[in-house]
């Protein structure tokens, strides 16, 4: 590829590659379920600040996991740093109100 046309590393490529991602639990893609609070880019190296539905979500380090596997597939990615926050803390609120409305959440 050719620097024209070599694929950019953005905030939004990374979103959209963790919309492959799905809670197991809510059968949600991660962004649109609103667990997904900051993307950070800085030289390749991504930064994901992130929460989970609960503190006890059994389903959390799989989804930390293909969080960061999700990101690592990405053209451009040297290194990536997972971070686990719990403020603010997720509500339903949070869920995209298109995905809300349809699941009648």
């Amino acid at each position: 590829m050719t620097p024209e046309t070599e694929p950019t590393l953005t905030e939004e490529t990374v979103r959209d590659a963790l919309r492959k991602v799905k809670d197991p639990e809510a059968g949600i893609n991660i962004v649109d379920l609103g667990l997904i609070y900051d993307v950070a880019i800085e030289q390749g190296k991504v930064d994901v600040k992130m929460t989970l539905t609960s503190p006890g979500c059994p389903a959390g380090p799989q989804i930390m996991g293909d969080t960061d596997e999700a990101v690592r597939a990405l053209d451009g990615v040297r290194d990536v740093r997972v971070e686990l926050v719990w403020e603010p803390y997720w509500t339903p609120e949070r869920i995209n109100p298109k995905v809300r409305a349809y699941f009648g959440f």
